[in-house]
Parts: C-alpha cells; structure tokens; sequence
C-alpha cells in the first residue's frame, strides 16, 4: 500500500512539472503570437513605416479625426492655370475663304475679329547653340609686344558645354532624380547631344565645390538659429552602410554624410554643439548628449499610441491622443488670436490631463515582476512609451511653452525624403565623394526652393561659378 502511495505521489509531481513546463512553453508561444501579430499590423499610421510598404489593404481609421472640410481646393485656395497673353508673338489669322451658306468667295471682303484662342507650347527647333570665343591678338606700335586677349571666366576649353546646358544636367539629375542613363536620352533626344555619364560627374562634383563655401555660411546661419529639425537615415555608399543626416528648418537644409550614426558624426557637422535653441528629432539618445533645449517629435508618438490602442485596447492611449491634439489645436487657435502663449487656464488644464494620462498608462502597465535572471527584467511597449512621455515630458510639450517649436519633426522628414527617393532611383552611391556631392547640392536646392528661388536659375548660377545665396539673415 505504501508502495503504491509512494508512486502516485512520484506520478502527480511528475504531472505538476510537466503542466508547469507545458504552461511556461504556451505563455512563451503566445508572446511570439502576439509579437508577430503587432508586426504584421504595422503600416504608416501607426509605425514610422513609409506608406509604400502599406500594399493596397484599408487601412484602419479607429482614431481618424476628421477636418469637416470637403475634398479638394478649399476656400480661399488661390489656384493656378495658364493666364491669358497680352501680347502674344505673331498671332496667326484664320479668316474664312468662301460663305459658309452660299459659297461665295470671301476674299476681298472686310475680316472682323469674333474671338481670340491661344497655344502655349515650345518653339522648334530645341537645339544647343555654338557660342565661338575668338581670342584676337595686337602688336604694340610703340614696343612692338604682343598682347592676347583673356577669354571670358568659365570658357576654360576648346570645347565645351555652356553653362545653360550644365544646369539642365544638374536639374535633371540632382533636382528630379533621373536616372544617369535616362539623362544621357533626354539630353539626346532633346538637344541632340551624346553626353557621357563620366561628363554629368564631372558636372556635379564642379558645381559641389562650388557651393563649399556658401553651405559653411548656411550651417551657421542654422546654427544660430532659434528652432532646428534632426533626423539621419541609412544609405549604401561603396558598398558599405552610411548615414545621412540632415539639418533644417523652414529656410535652411543641410545634409551631411558620414560612416557613423551617432554622436561622432553629429559633432561632425559641427551645428549642434553650436546650437542655443530648441532641436527637434525623433528622440534617439545620442540627441540628447548636446546641452541645447530639445522638442520630440509628437508625429512618432501619435503613431506608437495609434497602435497601442488599436492592437492591445489600451484607453490611456486613446486619452494621450486627445490630449497632445487639444494641445495643438490650442496652441493653433492662440496664433490665430495673436497671442504669443497658451491662456494660464488653458494650460494648466492640458498639463492635470497629461498627467493624469501618464498615471492611467502606469496602472495599465505596470512594472513586471523579477525573473531572478540578471539585468532589469523587460519593460512592455505600453510601459516603455508611457515611461518616455513622463521622463521626457519637458521635450514632449515643447511646441506648447514656445510657439517657435513644431507639433512634429516633419520638417526633416519631408526634406531626407528625396534621399531615400534617390536610393529609390539609384539604389546606392558608388563613391563617397559622389553622395558628398549629391547631399552638397540637394542641400543647396531644398533652402533655396524653401526660400521661392527659381531652382534652375539658382543651378545656372552655379554653373556660371557665382552661386546665388539665400537670404541668411544679419551675419
């Protein structure tokens, strides 16, 4: 009897091991389950995903908020069209030969004029010009030296492309992303031109030393600016893993590329270490090493709350939401009004409901119990965002205590956009010094657009070696 007792005991531990095994694999599965699944969730609006990876599914619109606004231009919207043309060059006059009722000829009698039609188009031939520079020579009467006269600055060869052509090139290729070889045929089939791929090279590295100087006055003109925007984004430069970072504001772009992605190639472009105001990024670390005053990017967060909401059903992200969208629309409305800060009452009550967020998302993710494995036992997602939005509060409510500093970092992301269009393009870089030339002039191109240069007349002067400079305020 003791015998079989013994056993049954021996069994049922064996049991309980097996059922306690059983559940931590199951437990373990279901974390892998649910990690999948909130990857397989993810698009644009709720990870920092570009839409292009979205595929055709709907997306879901849970926290969508609407604008009232009905689709297309709104009031007020300006529009554009072709104008009517004063004074149009040759105007060609139709004039009936015979009666359109009786057909009697027509043409000794008087015309009037019923209606005018005009045709906007390019004139033929589109064809290069052959500018010749002839440098004559005379014979002093009184010495009898020869004297030669100089060619013009930039008429360097004996023959050459003008200056006129070099910006078309740099446009194309620099500006709208065409590819090289598509370059080579538009420049063929429009100009009638065999240009070699090593000639647009030799174009854009010219046209980069160019500007060397004028970019150095344009990073410190960002650097003593009051509100900056930060972001960096990987490319594949000879074959190896790069970083270009990129420097903005509402006047000013600078991008820079460099092996490494932190705090040494930050130190590098020599602009934060400067920096007296507010930078605004994404909130990586390395950020945060520069002692300037620094504003988070509340995009990112609206994206991370989106999907702890939408996959988890957690309400305090939902609240969150609201809170940083009421925080903006006040911030809107005090602009509007002329107001230079958010009304005390208005303030402190967004600053009780931020908080009181922050402790609901405590209780819905509180801390997780010791493992007894070494190192601070793993934080979820829900408790890593809403431990960020606590520990950065200061940097997460800039936009409402200086109206000088944005909602978002959109700014740097819609302006590093064209570098992962180009990779889009190109796929890659093949030199270093060709992507530091491509960051050199995009930089130049993205301020002087933002400033309303015209870009091909800014290229042009490039090319004649007298680059336009931008407004860069009282240096």
């Amino acid at each position: 009897m003791c015998d079989l007792v013994l056993q049954l005991f021996v069994e049922h531990n064996d049991l309980i091991d097996r059922l306690a095994a059983s559940d931590a694999r199951n437990l373990a599965l279901q974390h892998k389950v649910d990690e999948l699944t909130a990857r397989l969730n993810k698009d644009s609006h709720n990870s920092s995903k570009p839409p292009s990876t979205d595929g055709f599914k709907k997306k879901p619109v849970t926290l969508r908020m609407k604008s009232g606004n009905k689709p297309g231009g709104q009031k007020g919207h300006p529009g554009s069209g072709l104008a009517f043309c004063d004074a149009p060059k040759d105007p060609i006059i139709h004039s009936p030969s015979s009666c359109c009722k009786c057909g009697a000829n027509l043409d000794q009698a008087t015309s009037v004029l019923r209606e005018k039609r005009q045709v906007f188009d390019i004139p033929p031939p589109i064809e290069l010009e052959c500018i010749e520079h002839q440098s004559h020579v005379k014979c002093c009467p009184c010495c009898g030296e020869e004297t030669a006269a100089p060619f013009p600055a930039g008429v360097d060869s004996t023959v050459q492309y003008g200056p006129r052509f070099n910006a078309a090139m740099l446009y194309w290729t620099t500006y709208q992303m065409v590819p090289t070889g598509r370059v080579r045929e538009m420049a063929a089939d429009l100009f009638g031109v065999c240009i070699s791929e090593g000639t647009l090279y030799n174009i854009i590295n010219r046209a980069s030393e160019t500007l060397s100087p004028l970019e150095t006055r344009i990073m410190d003109a960002l650097a003593k600016d009051t509100t900056t925007c930060h972001d960096e984004t990987g490319a594949r430069v000879n074959g190896s893993l790069h970083w270009i970072h990129v420097i903005c504001n509402k006047a000013f772009t600078v991008f820079r590329r460099n092996k490494r992605r932190g705090k040494v190639a930050m130190d590098a472009m020599g602009i934060l270490g400067r920096l007296t105001g507010t930078a605004v990024h994404d909130g990586w670390k390395p950020y945060f090493q520069f002692l300037c005053k620094h504003g988070l990017c509340n995009a990112h967060h609206l994206r991370e709350l989106k999907a702890l909401f939408e996959q988890h059903g957690q309400k305090w992200a939902a609240d969150m939401i609201k809170v940083l969208l009421d925080a903006k629309a006040a911030v809107e409305k005090s602009i509007l009004q002329g107001r230079n800060c958010v009304q005390p009452r208005i303030l402190r009550r967004l600053e009780n409901r931020y908080s009181a967020t922050i402790a609901a998302g405590h209780k819905a993710n509180p801390l997780p119990e010791a493992t007894g494995k070494r190192g601070r036992p793993k934080r979820s997602v829900g408790g890593n965002l809403v431990r960020r939005l606590e520990d950065y509060r200061e940097a997460t409510l800039a936009f409402l205590y200086d109206f000088e500093v944005p909602f978002d970092n959109n700014q740097a992301e819609r302006d590093i956009r064209m570098i992962k269009v180009k990779l889009k393009v190109s796929s890659c870089f093949r030199s270093e010094a060709g992507a530091d030339a491509f960051c050199r002039l995009r930089g130049y191109i993205s301020t002087m657009r933002k400033q309303g240069h015209n870009v091909l007349d800014a290229l042009y002067s490039v090319c004649k070696g007298t680059p336009t400079c931008p407004y860069l305020g009282v240096e």
